[in-house]
């Protein structure tokens, strides 16, 4: 493509403390390097809900990346919330106008980490509120070793647009969360399985491109992480 496809990338938050005295947006630099270098151009989206319709006019693709929070149970009908579970309600009512949003416009939609479970929220999916309470013999999701190292393996599921992507029937993946996908919604399906059976990924082939992975191929860890990433950037002119 001549022109480089703008890509939409949701930010953290967080309240005055470390970086200013005053509430601040963040975002880590491997997000952005990981779209130019598949050839999108990246463009920071703050938390307004109501404004979501006019960022999504700007663009032409979406990434709703991770944080070191939790979606509400409420939204996908769960009336107790798990003493783990932490919420970042702003960032989260945003992102779920950006997703559900961009999702009625046909827009490519990559979801990562905490952006995967958000995602399969808002493809009518359920979630699992902490791993080590739910599953028996669950890895460390949440890795004791460095973000930028493998934490251990997903299957890859036959079929799915994952597969056609990566070309592979396992990746090495990292792992920083405590929550999972339980149910992946009406029309969509898991894509990858940690050996513990935790969803790893989803994806809706109803749409151009809806997928949702829970690792982060921002790092680049495994071969097939950059190609999703290609993947994102050529829906873009599908």
């Amino acid at each position: 493509m001549s022109k480089r496809p703008i890509i939409g990338v949701t930010l953290d938050s967080e309240q005055p403390g470390g970086y200013s005295k005053y509430p601040w947006y963040a975002v880590r630099q491997n997000y952005a390097d990981a779209i130019v270098a598949a050839g999108g151009l990246p463009i920071a989206l703050p938390h307004n809900a109501a404004l979501a319709g006019q960022y999504l006019d700007m663009v032409d693709a979406l990434v709703v990346t991770g944080g070191a929070f939790d979606v509400d149970p409420s939204l996908y009908g769960e009336g107790d919330r798990h003493a783990t579970v932490t919420l970042k309600e702003n960032r989260t009512q945003a992102e779920l106008a950006l997703t559900t949003g961009a999702l009625e416009r046909n827009l490519p939609v990559l979801g990562i980490c905490g952006g995967e479970q958000l995602l399969a929220v808002a493809l009518g999916g359920t979630l699992i509120q902490h791993i080590p309470d739910s599953i028996d013999n669950a890895l460390a999701h949440e890795q004791p070793n460095p973000r930028h190292e493998p934490g251990h393996q997903v299957a890859v599921t036959p079929g799915t647009l994952l597969h056609r992507i990566v070309g592979a029937p396992a990746m090495r993946v990292n792992s920083a969360h405590h929550q999972a996908v339980r149910t992946p919604g009406p029309r969509a399906v898991v894509n990858a399985v940690a050996s513990d059976g935790v969803i790893e990924g989803v994806e809706d082939t109803g749409y151009r491109f809806c997928l949702g992975v829970q690792w982060h191929p921002e790092f680049f860890i495994d071969p097939g992480d950059r190609r999703i990433f290609d993947a994102l950037i050529a829906a873009c002119a599908a």
